[in-house]
């Protein structure tokens, strides 16, 4: 019973020692704003770079990642050139980023057909939505790039995770 009190008081007095400590780390981390690196725009992507990823039984579509695109930035971004494929023969490129922490994405770049790219005009993030019918955003999030909202290590990880189909091998420690 001594020993629960000690404790107890111990903790009462870390804690008190840590208020002043704890409101300067608050302070500190409440004036550091996110700031964006500068981006440059990739080559276009080359078909024996693409690397497919599953996204739903929902869409017809197939979806691919530029490997040789992908980055994982120290502002805690990851980007990459993502190519989707309709059915019909259509193809749309985009240049984008995603944000793990914030779990938000950016189009930075639409593809042309002569391989240049046209900046976006709403180059804002965005919310990523878990949406049924055509939801790669979401796959890239959960599965790929930013497993249990934790951002991928780096950009190999990323390309493995996109080989692998998804981190769900190595988060098997997490199922009950």
């Amino acid at each position: 019973m001594r020993m629960l009190r000690d404790s107890a008081l111990f903790l009462l007095i870390a804690l008190g020692l840590a208020s002043p400590l704890w409101a300067d780390f608050e302070e500190d981390y409440e004036n550091k704003k996110w700031q964006e690196v500068e981006v440059q725009l990739p080559a276009p992507p080359r078909q024996e770079n693409l690397l497919p990823f599953y996204v739903s039984a929902a869409t017809s579509n197939r979806f691919f990642i530029d490997g040789s695109t992908l980055s994982v930035g120290g502002d805690g971004v990851v980007r990459y050139v993502l190519v989707v494929m309709s059915a019909e023969g259509g193809r749309n490129v985009t240049f984008e980023g995603m944000r793990c922490e914030a779990r938000e994405r950016r189009i930075y770049a639409s593809g042309r057909l002569d391989g240049t790219w046209a900046k976006t005009r709403k180059n804002e993030w965005v919310r990523i939505q878990e949406a049924y019918a055509n939801r790669h955003h979401a796959a890239l999030f959960l599965d790929y790039f930013c497993p249990v909202g934790v951002i991928v290590r780096n950009a190999d990880e990323a390309r493995a995770a996109l080989v692998r189909g998804g981190h769900r091998d190595t988060l098997q420690w997490l199922k009950p």
